[in-house]
């Protein structure tokens, strides 16, 4: 679920777990941390497990993005979208809000 300034997400297959993810201020990241793409809450995606998203917003539009994995989908309060991924390389990868809120 997008949110200005920040995702919230929920795993509902497993134990129902729920968590806000905020990206880290730059004035406070580390050195060993990404400038602008690390947060305080990563969100894990199984691997080679077909995963189905479900994505919405709270608020205004936002763009959930995955750019590693070709992967963007809207997200619109009230409306609910929907797209699958396959994870074939394990790792970090990194997303991001492609739409400028609002």
């Amino acid at each position: 679920i997008g949110h200005q300034w920040y995702w919230s997400y929920e795993y509902s297959d497993f134990l129902n777990i729920e968590f806000d993810s905020y990206m880290k201020s730059p004035m406070n990241s580390l050195e060993n941390e990404f400038r602008l793409l690390d947060v305080d809450n990563r969100v894990i995606l199984p691997y080679n497990v077909q995963t189905r998203l479900l994505i919405s917003s709270f608020d205004v539009i936002h763009s959930w993005a995955m750019p590693s994995m070709g992967v963007k989908v809207d997200a619109m309060p009230g409306q609910l979208n929907q797209t699958s991924i396959m994870i074939n390389r394990p790792g970090l990868s990194f997303g991001q809000c492609s739409e400028i809120c609002g």
